[in-house]
């Protein structure tokens, strides 16, 4: 994708919540306001400016990232030194794709609205942490972690999207095995048991890609926790065989042959009732699948 066609697409996903905060975007000289506002500037660089009468907001790309930059202070008074980063993101135009731009779209919607909202001004809302970009975990720079699941699983069922990030506010961070158990698994199984081609296709794809570069933590959360309530149900895993890769299908299917045994009940119960939260522990410990299947 072309960088120019990428912030077009940017630009689109977050004017209409900068406008409802009473941001207007800046158009550079020879622009017209039928194109998207992109400014070029020296280096390769280049920037959206909207204005306001509570501040300037700037989204800039530059040695493939994205930043969203923020100042409380007046456009036309403001340096370069007022603006803040509120948000970044790796931005590889060659590996960029519609997903991307969504997740960009949607993080930088999210931030400018805590920051400028008026529910954010009376009641502060939790920042989404930010998912990792695909070019990024397909370079091998990142790995997908719990929360860029959770963030490309709540686009494709946006009616969980509060719940999401009502579990970042309750937690003061993403706590993973809580909101897919709750809310993610159960979402999964209703699209698994229509078993609508579209659908399935869609579900398995997020899953599929994001199992091929995740942490063990996000692959543990796809095949144990998500994947393995078909284990209850014969006719679930004959509708996911389909469409899951092979490198997916070899431990979904361990993992349930596991649960249906007499030695994994009590996993089963584990993930019935997950235990109540607790801080991190400095050492890391290893993910539920690892465990399972002796990793």
């Amino acid at each position: 994708m072309e960088i120019k066609e990428a912030l077009a697409l940017i630009f689109k996903g977050v004017a209409p919540v900068l406008s409802e905060n009473g941001f207007e975007p800046v158009y550079p000289a020879g622009v017209r306001k039928s194109e998207p506002p992109i400014e070029e500037q020296e280096g390769g660089k280049l920037r959206l400016s909207f204005q306001g009468e509570r501040g300037a907001v700037r989204i800039e790309y530059r040695e493939q990232r994205i930043f969203l930059m923020c100042t409380d202070i007046n456009a036309a008074e403001a340096t370069d030194e007022d603006y803040k980063q509120a948000s970044l993101s790796l931005f590889d135009p060659a590996g960029i794709d519609d997903k991307d731009i969504r997740y960009i779209s949607n993080e930088f919607t999210d931030t400018i609205r805590q920051k400028f909202g008026k529910k954010a001004r009376s009641a502060a809302k939790s920042k989404l942490p930010t998912p990792v970009s695909k070019s990024a975990a397909k370079s091998g720079a990142l790995a997908y972690d719990p929360n860029t699941l959770a963030s490309r699983f709540t686009t494709m069922y946006p009616e969980l999207r509060e719940e999401y990030r009502a579990n970042v506010e309750k937690y003061g961070e993403f706590l993973a095995e809580a909101f897919f158990a709750q809310y993610g698994t159960p979402a999964a199984m209703q699209t698994i048991r229509q078993n609508d081609k579209q659908r399935m296709k869609k579900l398995f794809n997020l899953l599929n890609d994001i199992y091929e570069d995740g942490t063990n933590e996000t692959q543990s959360l796809i095949a144990v926790t998500i994947l393995g309530a078909m284990h209850t149900d014969a006719q679930l895993v004959e509708n996911a065989k389909e469409y899951m890769s092979e490198t997916l299908a070899q431990p979904v299917l361990a993992v349930i042959k596991y649960l249906n045994s007499p030695a994994g009940k009590r996993a089963e119960k584990k993930l019935e009732n997950p235990p109540p939260y607790k801080p991190k522990k400095a050492k890391k410990e290893k993910g539920m699948l690892r465990q399972m299947l002796g990793l």
